[in-house]
């Protein structure tokens, strides 16, 4: 690594301890820089690098609210507004028990790199607090969300700061959310948030481009190599909204998707998942994964813990959440013949795992261009709620498809241009951060 790359790398995870999960995703992003500094020494002299690693806003505050039975609960909200060079600060909310401000400086300063390769004039923020929605009734998570919201009104706006769904939030939590921002601003500002209702500002696809989004750049990076979806066998994590629907991406496009997790265990099905039979207990019953092995028959294999990676395949879609996928896990992987591995989730694998793909040769799209979907589908739903209009499903899909080519196209000219040939990892990082750097030049020290 350049030497003024390893300096500030130590300086940044000295100053930010104990957040190892934005220590790995700025150690990926200056791994990759090395040429870029060679040949645009004014990043350095301007302080860009410096500049990026430090959020431009961090907020923390406390989110008090009462259960079904009157007791009093205070759980911690975050939003760290990064970059804004770009646009609007833009990225989702995530409720999850292992929420903490590194988690969330991790996930925003991904959201940079991820929102400049769409194209789309958005810039990077994420959010989120350390509330669990798992087992909460209805009226309790409404309850949390209002208070959570009662705070970050203050902080967001369709200029400002537009967050959306993560882990944890999805339709349901949005739509309170936007309930208690109307209420609390008097405004009915459609474009405060995205993945909103589709009778109330939202988009079509927007539910589904992550998943759909990871398949389309899994299905570009083989067509590199002569090969497509079709005829692959298909490794999902996870089964929340992005494994679902990448699972129907993969499935439509002639793959046959065998696996899918969640916290307990995971499935394996090797006639190809009954894709209605998991949204059913997963989306509508909020079950196990285990259920399903129960329900479709004794061909279907359910292992309790274990690892998904285990189960041979062609293309993996980890979908699951951060650093899911370890070196074991990569060696597995490659050992059982894997070509492709598209990440559907925000940094599923660790560093040594990457490491271990790159090195291999594999076909490998990193979080910040694989899942890149549903952020560019989220700007798409801010375009259609600054016009007063509404896209339908085919015209909307298509606009996914060619952003996802775009991305796709883009990573491979960039690693093409700066030495490293086929390296997702390089291209996108670089291409990513030089559409940021020459913004923040262009507007001055701020």
């Amino acid at each position: 690594m350049h030497a003024e790359l390893s300096a500030l790398r130590d300086e940044v995870f000295a100053r930010n301890p104990g957040e190892s999960e934005f220590h790995q995703s700025v150690s990926e992003v200056f791994e990759a820089l090395d040429p870029v500094v060679d040949r645009h020494p004014q990043y350095v002299e301007a302080g860009i690098l410096h500049r990026l690693c430090e959020p431009e806003r961090q907020i923390i505050f406390r989110v008090p609210w009462a259960d079904d039975q009157g007791v009093v609960h205070v759980n911690r909200g975050f939003r760290v507004e990064f970059n804004s060079a770009l646009g609007p600060y833009k990225g989702g909310i995530r409720f999850h028990p292992s929420v903490y401000l590194g988690i969330v400086k991790f996930l925003g300063f991904e959201q940079i790199f991820k929102n400049s390769l769409t194209g789309m004039p958005i810039g990077g923020g994420k959010g989120g607090s350390d509330f669990n929605p798992a087992g909460r009734s209805d009226g309790e998570i409404m309850r949390f969300c209002q208070s959570f919201m009662t705070e970050l009104h203050r902080h967001i706006g369709e200029h400002t700061d537009v967050p959306a769904g993560d882990i944890g939030v999805g339709g349901r939590e949005i739509g309170y959310m936007f309930g208690q921002y109307k209420r609390l601003t008097n405004r009915f500002e459609a474009g405060v948030l995205t993945g909103k209702g589709l009778t109330w500002g939202g988009s079509l696809v927007r539910t589904e481009a992550t998943g759909y989004g990871a398949v389309m750049f899994a299905d570009s990076m083989l067509r590199t190599r002569g090969e497509s979806m079709d005829g692959q066998r298909v490794l999902v994590s996870g089964s929340g909204n992005v494994a679902l629907h990448a699972a129907e991406k993969a499935a439509a496009l002639g793959a046959t998707v065998v696996t899918a997790s969640d916290s307990k265990g995971y499935i394996v099905d090797e006639k190809g998942l009954d894709l209605e039979l998991l949204k059913q207990i997963k989306e509508v019953e909020r079950g196990r994964i285990s259920e399903y092995a129960e329900r479709r028959g004794g061909h279907v294999r359910y292992v309790e813990g274990g690892s998904v990676w285990d189960v041979p395949g062609t293309v993996a879609i980890p979908s699951a959440t951060q650093n899911e996928l370890d070196d074991d896990a990569a060696k597995t992987l490659l050992n059982n013949g894997v070509k492709a591995v598209s990440e559907g989730a925000n940094m599923p694998s660790t560093e040594a795992a990457t490491h271990l793909f790159v090195e291999s040769g594999i076909l490998f799209g990193p979080g910040k261009a694989a899942n890149a979907g549903g952020v560019a589908t989220s700007a798409l739903e801010m375009q259609q709620n600054a016009s007063r209009d509404s896209w339908n499903f085919d015209y909307t899909h298509e606009r996914l498809e060619q952003i996802m080519r775009d991305i796709h196209d883009r990573c491979v000219e960039t690693a093409e241009e700066y030495g490293t040939p086929g390296n997702y990892v390089a291209g996108a990082n670089i291409a990513g951060f030089i559409k940021v750097a020459d913004a923040m030049l262009a507007q001055g020290l701020v």
